[in-house]
């Protein structure tokens, strides 16, 4: 077995003119003694809602986003390109989007979010609201106390920093995908450090305000969002939780 590997290994180098080289990945993180596994993590996360204004430090910000680029990708195409917002940028983009929610201009996202759930997704849908608005204290038939709460979706809940996911229209379901594995990778590296945050379809409802401040060229598009920062932990929105179906619900083993 060992002379049928050499053999090979001494094809593979002749036949592409590669010599095999074992790929190393090197990181200055070091992990704290606090931080959580990734089980403790899952099983305590949620979106959360309402946020303290003490920003992230830069450097943790630069060495999370760094981390965040070895999530996997199809094809290592790497398709995402964020946008991270904080301070007076931040406050400029919230107040221009605020105003574009409030024109009465229908939403023009940049790609097509006009699902209608169905079925049992429906229901899951209803049941979300309905425990983010109980927590709040805001009643079913009570709709202008419900707009205030959504509006804060472009007030990015209070949050310090806000992200904007982008990747080139084409790419279609194969790219939105991958933003979809970065952004969960960029979540777990925040909860890591005691950072929340909520992912949002509701940023990439009204882009052009973020396009315009971007520089974004017409063949870019906006996917989704992130607000984020520490928790406020005493905040009625953040006492909200939803439920999980069951495993055999969700997953089918076949051996």
């Amino acid at each position: 077995m060992a002379a049928f590997r050499g053999a090979l290994a001494r094809l593979s180098i002749r036949s592409t003119g590669l010599r095999p080289s074992t790929i190393t990945r090197k990181s200055n993180h070091t992990m704290s003694s606090s931080a959580m596994s990734v089980s403790e993590v899952l099983q305590q996360r949620f979106s959360v809602r309402a946020f303290k204004d003490t920003p992230v430090p830069q450097k943790v910000l630069e060495e999370i986003f760094a981390l965040a680029r070895h999530a996997p990708s199809n094809c290592n195409v790497q398709p995402c390109q964020a946008y991270v917002l904080s301070g007076a940028m931040k406050d400029q983009l919230q107040e221009e989007l605020v105003n574009a929610v409030l024109s009465g201009r229908p939403p023009n996202p940049d790609f097509d979010w006009n699902v209608g759930y169905q079925g049992v997704h429906r229901d899951r849908q209803f049941g979300s609201a309905n425990a983010l608005y109980g927590a709040m204290g805001i009643e079913r038939k009570d709709k202008e106390q419900r707009q205030v709460a959504m509006l804060r979706n472009w007030q990015f809940f209070g949050a310090p920093h806000a992200a904007f996911f982008t990747m080139e229209k084409y790419l279609k379901m194969t790219g939105a995908v991958d933003l979809g594995v970065y952004a969960e990778t960029l979540a777990l590296l925040l909860a890591e450090r005691g950072i929340s945050c909520c992912m949002q379809g509701a940023l990439g409802m009204f882009p052009d305000p973020a396009r315009r401040m971007f520089g974004l060229p017409d063949e870019v598009g906006i996917l989704f969002g992130m607000s984020f920062g520490y928790a406020d932990n005493d905040a009625p929105a953040n006492k909200a939780r939803t439920d999980r179906v069951t495993l055999d619900t969700s997953v089918h083993f076949f051996s």
